[in-house]
């Protein structure tokens, strides 16, 4: 998994759009947003559980663990798809990535 990237991520949401393009809404601009909501949503779940298990669980209980992991999962999935639903490309977030970790390392 050493390779694992956004490009990869991409590729794998794009199978599994062309796989339920019967049963799911198309990725567009048009429901890009639906798709940052359910992200948002994903990354409540997530928090629930350190709210509901703690911290020290998320880290120590291999349950906890990975329910915690597979909600981030989700959240990295809906990522994805907003990105799809907007053409942003892999290459465009890594440079404004970067570019926002160089503004971010010279403040204060």
């Amino acid at each position: 998994m050493s390779n694992f990237n956004f490009t990869e991520m991409q590729n794998m949401q794009k199978a599994l759009q062309e796989k339920y393009r019967e049963k799911w809404t198309p990725l567009s601009p048009e429901t890009g947003r639906s798709s940052l909501l359910w992200m948002i949503i994903e990354a409540g779940e997530a928090a629930d559980i350190i709210k509901k298990d703690g911290d020290a669980a998320v880290i120590g209980n291999i349950e906890v663990r990975r329910h915690f992991i597979e909600e981030l999962c989700d959240v990295l999935m809906y990522l994805n798809d907003v990105m799809l639903c907007y053409s942003i490309t892999p290459e465009e977030l890594e440079s404004i990535y970067l570019e926002k970790h160089k503004k971010n390392m010279e403040r204060w």
